[in-house]
């Protein structure tokens, strides 16, 4: 039997998820962790890192655990991570070598790799962290790729839950796109998304012309919400949008028609900076009172206000310290009893 895996929350069965957010909440609550005393987890990060890289090293110490963190080209060798290439470049190791290395050091792994690919064909497989899991040997845990980030949308429906209870069916999830300087990965935006839909809320997109998700993305979110009594729409009017919306969530993400040609997506996006949750547009939320999401880091007065941010509205900070809580219920999920003897 393969080792278990993390790349995307929809590849779970519901069930397993919900059990995943009440050991979370139990956890967050003071229960006491179960061991994972002798495990070690194994992170490599090809891009940067503050809540995901620090939770996570947390989250192990606080189960009696260690976690290791490479980041190839920093302190790592430098990575090649094509399959069939002639390596006479600067990458000196392939990531199945890596890989198969590293599942024999530890008990897990854990990647992080934003698409680095020239079109979105190639960038949309998540190559890097599918050949970890292919390859180690070990459960392997997505720490964001091109196409998910499954311990944020963990969090984000853990703090959803905390909002609203934990079943909000019917309540008005509005994922809206913001205007961003350069075009970043689908991950987040999708991930978002499914915990909403998981969580069987009405998930309506706001997005400029040109903006939709992968269609393949779209209809996973469309078949997590069709079994647990949600919905799916999408707008290109983000003020209606917001008008009486339980939960607003702002990201930015590139138009995949121009994945690849940063001038031609520049030129698309120059005229969209409306595209940015303020205060007014909080205040049209239900009752205005609706809650204002961001996985963070977040660009201030660019992609939502010092206002919003810092007002009543705002739980970033809340979905921060849940990354902490969800990733350990992921650990002990995912670690126990991995241990070789």
């Amino acid at each position: 039997m393969s080792p278990p895996r993390l790349i995307g929350t929809d590849d779970w069965p519901d069930d397993a998820v919900r059990a995943l957010l009440t050991r979370a909440a139990e956890l967050k609550a003071g229960a006491a962790g179960r061991s994972l005393a002798g495990r070690t987890l194994i992170m490599v990060f090809l891009n940067p890192s503050l809540r995901t890289r620090t939770s996570f090293e947390i989250a192990m110490a606080r189960h009696g655990g260690q976690a290791v963190v490479l980041e190839p080209g920093r302190g790592a060798w430098a990575m090649e991570t094509r399959h069939g290439v002639v390596m006479d470049g600067d990458a000196v190791e392939h990531i199945v070598d890596a890989a198969r290395v590293l599942g024999r050091y530890g008990q897990a792994v854990a990647v992080r790799a934003f698409p680095s690919a020239t079109t979105w064909t190639e960038a949309r497989r998540d190559d890097v962290v599918h050949a970890f899991a292919r390859h180690s040997g070990v459960p392997t845990i997505n720490l964001e790729s091109a196409r998910r980030h499954p311990c944020q949308g963990l969090a984000d429906a853990l703090t959803l839950q905390e909002s609203f209870g934990e079943r909000p069916k019917g309540r008005r999830f509005v994922l809206a796109w913001a205007w961003h300087p350069r075009p970043l990965p689908t991950a987040v935006p999708a991930s978002a998304a499914i915990a909403a839909a998981r969580l069987g809320m009405e998930v309506v997109i706001a997005r400029p012309p040109g903006y939709d998700l992968d269609p393949d993305d779209v209809a996973a979110i469309e078949a997590v919400a069709g079994r647990n009594g949600g919905s799916l729409s999408m707008t290109a009017d983000l003020d209606q949008a917001v008008a009486g919306a339980d939960a607003v969530y702002a990201k930015s993400w590139g138009c995949l028609a121009d994945y690849g040609r940063p001038e031609v997506e520049a030129a698309r996006r120059a005229p969209l900076r409306s595209w940015i949750v303020d205060e007014r547009r909080m205040a049209s939320t239900r009752d205005g009172a609706g809650i204002f999401l961001h996985c963070l880091p977040v660009r201030r007065n660019v992609v939502v206000t010092d206002g919003v941010l810092d007002g009543a509205w705002s739980r970033v900070t809340d979905q921060a310290e849940n990354r902490l809580h969800v990733q350990r219920a992921v650990l002990e999920t995912m670690l126990e009893g991995e241990v070789r003897g």
